[in-house]
């Protein structure tokens, strides 16, 4: 069964236009940089390549357990703004990222070191368990 079964396309589209303006205005707010970049199908090989910490939120709009761990996602994006890399994953929109890690169940974090995947965590998790995944995945000190 498809995450997106029982969703017509309008709808699809109406909630992932409404999520593209709600993490812009994340994203943009006066100046403040999150850190929180867009991971597309295309462009995730690259950021993950490129960057030495990167943390991929694989999310869509439907999930209830998404809309509670994104919020904790973009605060811990400020936290270690120039250390790792935050990303979201729109999991609607990316099934190839989804299909590349085998990622049945969302939200579902992947931690990736130097070009590697080093962690994974699928669920709604507080934000202290996820700070504590990042400092363990990532080798940063607590």
């Amino acid at each position: 069964m498809s995450m997106t079964e029982g969703f017509g396309d309008d709808e699809l589209e109406r909630l992932r236009e409404k999520r593209r303006l709600e993490l812009e205005a994340v994203m943009g707010r006066e100046g403040e940089a999150t850190g929180v970049v867009e991971v597309t199908d295309l462009n995730f090989p690259a950021i993950v390549r490129d960057n030495e910490c990167v943390l991929v939120d694989c999310w869509a709009e439907w999930c209830g357990p998404c809309r509670t761990v994104g919020p904790v996602i973009d605060e811990l994006a400020v936290e270690f703004a120039g250390i790792v890399t935050v990303a979201k994953c729109d999991a609607d929109a990316n099934p190839g990222v989804l299909r590349s890690y085998q990622i049945s169940a969302i939200p579902t974090l992947l931690f990736f070191r130097n070009g590697q995947m080093v962690g994974r965590l699928t669920g709604a998790y507080p934000k202290e368990i996820i700070r504590k995944h990042m400092v363990s995945a990532f080798d940063l000190l607590p």
